[in-house]
């Protein structure tokens, strides 16, 4: 017999959105999509979908990221719960926002064209629906805090990256130039970064080399607290 303990309280819908965050040609992008259904169908919308039964809310979010990326052990946070009465004109939602890091060179193509959704400059980022735009607000603001005390390079990066390629990560997260000189003195104080013996030509005749995180020592400092606010 199912309990009834709460048999007179209203219920409520509750989901997830998900910022999936994107680095490429130096800038942040968000993934967004055309909502295909009422209310507010064809407009832009994070992705996102309502908590199943015997779901968590954590399962629900990384299910939702699974099927819209088709990766796996993607880096997620939770940025925070939305209430407002008001906030969906559809039925009265609790929605839990996430946000992802995700290397973009990854990213299944054929699930952008399923979904109808497209990587968007977070500089350049439409009207959306609700109050996704607070969501992403709040989530590059958790983003920076995190970005100012460890590497948020290993999921926004391939695999082997350039030291102005990582400069450059960190000013599109800022949105502004960073110096160079101080930058790189504060990488080489972590000791977290491994040089390999090939160079990026593309972009200089000179050409600059690739690094690879090393993941062991970064997890050592994370361990030791190093990175502790």
């Amino acid at each position: 017999m199912p309990a009834t303990f709460y048999q007179n309280e209203v219920k409520f819908y509750v989901s997830v959105d998900c910022i999936i965050l994107g680095f490429n040609n130096q800038e942040l992008n968000v993934l967004l999509y055309k909502r295909k259904f009422e209310p507010l169908k064809g407009q832009w919308s994070l992705m996102g979908g309502f908590v199943k039964e015997g779901e968590s809310v954590k399962d629900a979010a990384s299910r939702v990221l699974h099927d819209c990326t088709g990766l796996d052990n993607i880096f997620m946070e939770q940025v925070g719960a939305y209430g407002e009465v008001s906030r969906d004109l559809g039925e009265r939602v609790i929605s839990v926002a996430y946000y992802a890091l995700v290397n973009m060179n990854t990213f299944d193509e054929e699930l952008l064209k399923q979904y109808n959704a497209t990587w968007t400059k977070v500089a350049e980022i439409p009207d959306l629906i609700f109050d996704h735009a607070h969501m992403i607000k709040d989530a590059l603001s958790i983003l920076k805090r995190k970005a100012a005390t460890r590497p948020v390079g290993f999921d926004l990066l391939p695999e082997k990256f350039t030291l102005p390629q990582l400069q450059n990560l960190y000013e599109a997260i800022y949105q502004t130039t960073l110096d160079k000189r101080n930058f790189r003195k504060k990488l080489n104080a972590m000791d977290i970064l491994e040089k390999l013996d090939e160079k990026d030509k593309k972009s200089s005749k000179r050409g600059a080399f690739y690094y690879t995180f090393n993941k062991e020592k970064y997890d050592k400092l994370l361990e030791d607290g190093y990175f502790s606010l």
